[in-house]
């Protein structure tokens, strides 16, 4: 503990040094910034200025405090397009979307920003405290799981699909299905083989993930627009200036901590991430407070859990980044790399060689969670009024924003005719009630699903016994299990209970 505190006192010293401190806040909010535009994110801004912290000859640890702002930032800033707008601006932002949106069609935007913005800097703040005090034996046990028991992670997270979203379970197995196809198509790195491609080039090396998001909701969400304002049928939406109530805080104070607890232990497995642990955390409070059926329709507890667990992810993520020199995310790779180009090596003994730096951040993320919520609540008036934007402007705003964000990222004409199709068919999707989520979880979970099999049966030999040999794995799809078979048990006791 004593060292604890005294990696604290130096990182403080130096997170509160008055540039530093202005990075920060500068991190902050153009992180707010980035997450909010639909298809950036912060993988995108982290990489868009680690060059120019880089070129302007900052020292290790004030760029990477920068970074990590815009990081965290993002993560917070991604809940707004998500709630107002119904696209999500991140993978972790996916989930928001189920109940922010509908809280914001309901009138009730400001109440959903503003717990929304409560729930990240709990979830957040949550992950520095973990990680201050538990860094270097969490990131251990983080490296214990091996492909096998990444396999049965993603089968639990499949599992928690089953009745995640949506009033059918057949639809979303379905949508989750189509996302698996989805994530199949393009070279196959173990054969060279070219799946689904039909000849064309463009999709050798697969569909990207911001291509898939952006088109499904982004153009799916405009076509619906487009078609209301044809029939005559749209309607503006209602706006008030409602606020995050003291009752909010009380109803989602377990499903906070809940989620919090899920980020960040899914956060510190490398390669998991936010969208990972949003769509546990969302299953998981599902299954635990919905009992009248609210989730999906604007309840706060389905807004606050994923908010909570993606902002914890984050934080968690940075663990075995920062412990091991082994990425948690695609953007802690990108943070990785920048103290590689500084000439800092991570592992256990950086935060005895270079304090200033491991500490630095670490005591940057604190202030910055409170930056973010200092930032944030006085500007959710600001961002609910753009609701009373009209319609009609709403609808090219739109198009303009996931045309340039795809082509500015992906460079490649192709890509935005890839958009305006999976928008079409997200279109179709949502006149047949589909829920959309679904696709994008099973397009992420699987690859990860893919990759991690594939591993381990090239471990093993072809030999299928790897993937129940440890107690982790075990104890994985014994979890999936009870969530599959929980729910249908306590279902058919309700209904011979009814029927009694």
């Amino acid at each position: 503990m004593d060292t604890v505190l005294s990696g604290l006192a130096t990182g403080f010293a130096v997170a509160l040094d008055p540039f530093n401190l202005m990075l920060v806040l500068v991190g902050c909010f153009l992180g707010t910034l980035i997450g909010a535009l639909p298809g950036l994110g912060p993988i995108n801004g982290v990489a868009i200025l680690l060059p120019i912290a880089y070129g302007l000859g900052f020292q290790p640890e004030a760029a990477l405090i920068l970074l990590a702002g815009i990081y965290y930032g993002a993560e917070y800033g991604g809940r707004i397009s998500s709630i107002l707008l119904n696209v999500p601006g991140d993978a972790g932002a996916v989930m928001t979307t189920l109940d922010g949106n509908p809280m914001a069609r309901n009138g009730e935007a400001g109440r959903a920003l503003s717990l929304s913005a409560v729930a990240s800097f709990v979830g957040g703040t949550f992950a520095v405290i973990l990680m201050s005090l538990f860094a270097p034996a969490l990131a251990k046990f983080a490296v214990t799981f091996g492909p096998a028991d990444y396999v049965a992670l993603m089968v639990f997270a499949f599992a928690s699909l089953a009745s995640l979203v949506g009033k059918s379970t057949v639809k979303t197995l379905l949508g989750a299905t189509i996302g698996l196809m989805l994530a199949t198509i393009g070279i196959d790195a173990n054969t060279g083989v070219a799946r689904y491609t039909f000849g064309i080039p463009d999709i050798l090396a697969g569909i990207d993930f911001l291509i898939v998001v952006v088109g499904l909701f982004g153009m799916a969400e405009l076509l619906s627009l487009v078609e209301h304002q044809a029939r005559g049928t749209l309607k503006s939406l209602p706006v008030d200036r409602s606020f995050v109530r003291m009752a909010d805080l009380a109803q989602t104070k377990w499903t906070i901590a809940r989620a919090s607890v899920i980020g960040f232990f899914i956060g510190i497995l490398p390669g998991t991430g936010a969208s990972v642990a949003s769509a546990v955390a969302y299953g998981t409070e599902k299954r635990i407070s919905d009992t009248h059926g609210t989730f999906g329709t604007g309840d706060v507890r389905g807004l606050a859990a994923p908010e909570a667990a993606n902002n914890a992810a984050a934080g968690g993520s940075m663990v075995p980044m920062l412990t091991l020199g082994i990425p948690g995310s695609g953007t802690t790779a990108i943070l990785l790399g920048a103290l590689l180009m500084f000439n800092i090596q991570p592992g256990p003994m950086m935060f005895a060689q270079r304090p200033e730096v491991a500490w630095g951040l670490v005591a940057s993320m604190y202030i910055g969670n409170v930056a973010l919520l200092v930032i944030n609540l006085p500007l959710v008036g600001l961002f609910a009024r753009m609701l009373t934007i009209p319609q009609h402007y709403l609808t090219p705003l739109i198009a303009v924003l996931a045309f340039i964000g795809i082509y500015t990222i992906v460079g490649n004409p192709h890509d935005l005719f890839m958009i305006t199709m999976l928008g079409v068919f997200g279109w179709f999707l949502r006149k047949l009630d589909f829920s959309l989520a679904p696709i994008i979880l099973g397009f992420v979970l699987g690859g990860l699903f893919e990759d991690n099999l594939r591993r381990a049966l090239s471990i093993s030999g072809g030999d299928w016994g790897i993937l129940v040999q440890n107690w982790k794995s075990v104890l994985l799809y014994l979890l999936a299990l009870l969530v599959v078979l929980v729910p249908v048990v306590l279902a058919r006791r309700a209904r011979k209970v009814a029927a009694a």
